[in-house]
């Protein structure tokens, strides 16, 4: 008998401890390389807690990691994503994980000051490459530091044909001044970025008329993405919400119903020290454990829609589909009515509102009109895989 392959149950685990927590037959194994990082983003959801910096040597092995795909991810489509801190500073790790497992598919997400330093092998082997850029070189720098906005532009010029897949920007939008201008310039930069993907920033920045800001250069990229069907303008959160309008059965099919961030079916998070969460910025929150490397454990990921949460009565539910767990169950499980006022409401207002922008477009006829390479890419880009679709 394969001692390894017996699944082990944590301490304490209630009778009828899921046989397979992933739903479905596919899982995103994020992977954090170490929680050092050489850049001090003053948003930096590890922050929280004090995550950040708290681990910064492995407390398992390949070889633990390896009995642990074996004993629980068996069968099914694997996608490493490397995370941290910053993954890179911990290159030995992720170069071994690759050479390891040569099968899966990789995704890098990084803030792109060492990416230069990657070989050439392991740069073929990246099926995207997800970069944290803010915008323009003067928000990026300010969030970031001076000079990091340029650094990361000619790492990307240096390095994009030798990389395999996509190279993404990943943007947290935080700053309401954030010009359509810098949006559409990362949209454009071919030579840099082959899509743009931004995240609504899960902080108290929505003060004032911060939201209406948004919202003015929000109705700008809509306008943009439907001027043509003849070519793609790659932002991931429209191309996703059109994708959801005109394809319905995508938003329900691909994560059974539950949340586009994947955390509730098949996104878990490994800890340098080995322990696993749903949700890569609720790692402080120890009672959101749902595994461990170093014991071969994985249970059903805590972060599940409630009826505490009043997502199914919008009106974006249908092609938003509760977009961020960690918001919901912050605001509405732990019932934190600053957060929710502060930070859930307006991100979902500026939802609802890019849905009624799309829909001022008529998006079934855009895309009956498009050509057919970019009917493809809105409805089976794989960059939908690595990142969250929603903004």
């Amino acid at each position: 008998m394969n001692l390894h392959a017996i699944q082990q149950v944590p301490p304490g685990a209630a009778p009828g401890f899921d046989a397979d927590p992933i739903v479905g037959d596919r899982v995103e194994l994020q992977l954090l390389t170490t929680l050092k990082c050489n850049l001090k983003c003053s948003y930096c959801s590890l922050g929280v807690g004090e995550v950040l910096g708290s681990q910064t040597e492995l407390r398992y092995d390949i070889d633990q990691l390896a009995v642990f795909i074996d004993s629980h991810l068996k069968g099914k489509e694997i996608y490493v994503t490397f995370y941290g801190g910053e993954p890179t500073l911990n290159k030995d790790m992720m170069l071994s994980v690759m050479a390891r497992f040569p099968e899966f598919r990789y995704q890098l997400q990084t803030n792109g000051t060492l990416l230069d330093d990657l070989p050439d092998w392991a740069l073929a082997k990246l099926s995207n490459v997800l970069v944290s850029i803010d915008g323009g070189e003067a928000i990026t720098d300010g969030y970031r530091g001076r000079g990091i906005w340029r650094q990361v532009i000619r790492n990307l010029n240096k390095v994009h044909e030798r990389v395999g897949g996509t190279i993404t920007a990943r943007v947290t939008w935080g700053n309401a001044d954030t010009t359509f201008e810098e949006l559409d310039e990362l949209a454009t930069a071919i030579e840099a970025f082959d899509y743009v993907y931004w995240q609504f920033v899960a902080d108290e920045m929505y003060a004032g008329d911060s939201v209406e800001k948004r919202k003015a250069v929000l109705t700008r990229l809509i306008d943009r993405f439907f001027e043509r069907g003849d070519r793609l303008y790659p932002l991931v959160p429209i191309m996703g919400i059109v994708r959801n309008k005109v394809l319905p059965n995508r938003a329900r099919e691909l994560y059974a119903g539950l949340t586009q961030c994947r955390v509730s079916t098949h996104l878990i998070n490994v800890m340098p020290n080995g322990q696993i969460y749903p949700c890569p910025d609720m790692m402080y929150a120890h009672h959101m454990q749902m595994g461990e490397i170093q014991g071969n454990w994985l249970k059903k990921s805590p972060l599940q829609p409630t009826s505490d949460m009043p997502c199914e009565s919008c009106e974006a539910f249908p092609w938003c589909r509760r977009n961020c767990m960690k918001n919901l169950y912050l605001g509405y499980v732990k019932n934190d009515e600053r957060y929710r006022r502060n930070v859930v409401e307006p991100i979902c207002e500026l939802i609802r509102f890019m849905g009624r922008e799309i829909d001022r477009h008529d998006p079934h006829a855009w895309f009956a009109s498009a050509t057919v390479p970019v009917r493809k890419q809105v409805t089976d880009a794989e960059v939908y895989e690595y990142v969250e679709i929603m903004p």
